[in-house]
């Protein structure tokens, strides 16, 4: 089981491969053009991922609430455990701009596709100066009706752990007075940062907004992180439970 696992897993990494590479180059050659003409490029390219991720290692995937997502721009507060999530909210969420890893710019056909969609690359030990960062180009994202997309923990962490909650998406949604969508899913136990991707059913649950109106940054992220480890007790209770 282990070995066709392993095929499974490998497969599919060289089919994705092949499609950012493919999806990339008419990203990065429209560059200079408005973001709508981008936004479906990277759309067509999720959805696609995701068809090859259910047909080669039978990982499926099901969202409860996408009538809490609002119509105007919102900042996403996104639990992180895998990779899954970060194709799988393409093809969930309004177009948006993600908060990620300065170092993933690096990244041959992919780095600069996500430079040519704008995203926020920030230095995650800049302390100040990321946080900043995330201000300045979260406003202009917001105020041309784009959506941020921010994994408030940092980094991807194994199921059933969590950590306190980067402050910058608090900050720009009480700046702003956007309100902040909490998401919470499963990813990490079919495909986990290390190791092969399992079969299953990746559950996803996306909360009411969060009006940042009259709350202070700290309260945004304790009501934000409250609802979202309260949805993961849920959909994957502790073992034993």
């Amino acid at each position: 089981m282990r070995l066709f696992a392993l095929a499974r897993t490998s497969l599919f990494y060289l089919v994705v491969a092949v499609l950012v590479v493919v999806a990339s180059i008419p990203v990065i050659l429209s560059s200079a053009l408005p973001y709508r003409f981008r936004w479906p490029l990277a759309y067509g390219w999720a959805r696609c991922t995701l068809w090859s991720l259910r047909a080669i290692c039978g990982l499926h995937y099901e969202v409860h609430g996408r009538n809490n997502l609002p119509t105007g721009p919102a900042i996403a507060y996104c639990k992180h455990q895998s990779a899954w999530e970060t194709i799988a909210m393409i093809a969930t969420c309004p177009p948006h701009t993600w908060v990620l890893k300065r170092e993933l710019l690096w990244t041959p056909f992919l780095g600069w596709a996500l430079a040519a969609m704008r995203a926020v690359a920030i230095d995650r030990g800049s302390g100040r100066q990321a946080v900043m960062q995330v201000l300045e180009q979260g406003r202009v994202a917001l105020s041309e009706g784009r959506w941020m997309m921010i994994f408030p923990e940092g980094t991807r962490l194994a199921p059933y752990t969590t950590r306190r909650y980067g402050v910058s998406g608090a900050l720009l949604a009480k700046d702003t007075g956007m309100p902040i969508v909490p998401i919470a899913h499963n990813a990490g136990h079919y495909w986990p940062r290390q190791g092969l991707i399992h079969p299953g059913v990746v559950k996803v649950v996306i909360g009411r907004p969060i009006d940042p109106s009259g709350k202070t940054p700290e309260q945004i992220n304790t009501e934000a992180q409250a609802w979202i480890e309260a949805q993961m007790a849920v959909i994957e209770p502790p073992p034993g439970a």
